[in-house]
């Protein structure tokens, strides 16, 4: 592991992608590798719902509502990194396939390692839902490794 200097982390602040944030944190302060805390927008445009089309207006003020919330969630796992005595740097882009965006990035940044949580769906469920995670491992330019959230107790 010495020779991981440069670890993106992935998150969309879902409670699979959190779950691998202690992971990242403690291979980068084994390592002392710089952090990238790394999370995908969808980028502003126009958008077509359903119902029609949503005018721009309303689009750039829900996504200056999400890019308010994602800032805060960045600041705060970037003050849980700096706090464990890592390096670490905040990137947010936009794209439109979230797992293409990632190892775009993870490429940019020369990582050595890319971390990202998963949801563990298998079958009928991975086949309709997709799985960013499957397609993060399988084209990205770096190892990756995939963390599933703990179990939920049984009701």
């Amino acid at each position: 592991m010495a020779d991981i200097e440069r670890i993106t982390y992935a998150c969309d602040f879902s409670p699979a992608s959190l779950a691998a944030f202690p992971h990242a944190l403690r291979i980068a302060k084994a390592t002392s590798a710089e952090l990238t805390i790394l999370h995908v927008m969808l980028g502003p445009g126009p958008l077509f719902v359903d119902a029609g089309y949503v005018p721009q207006q309303v689009w750039d003020d829900a996504y200056a509502r999400v890019r308010a919330e994602t800032d805060t969630e960045m600041d705060r796992l970037i003050t849980r990194a700096v706090e464990a005595g890592v390096r670490a740097k905040a990137s947010i882009v936009e794209g439109a396939i979230a797992a293409d965006a990632i190892v775009k990035a993870a490429a940019d940044a020369k990582s050595d390692l890319l971390v990202l949580g998963t949801h563990g769906r298998t079958g009928v469920a991975r086949f309709f839902l997709g799985s960013v995670a499957g397609r993060v491992v399988a084209t990205a330019p770096c190892p990756v490794l995939t963390v599933r959230p703990p179990e939920a107790p049984a009701a």
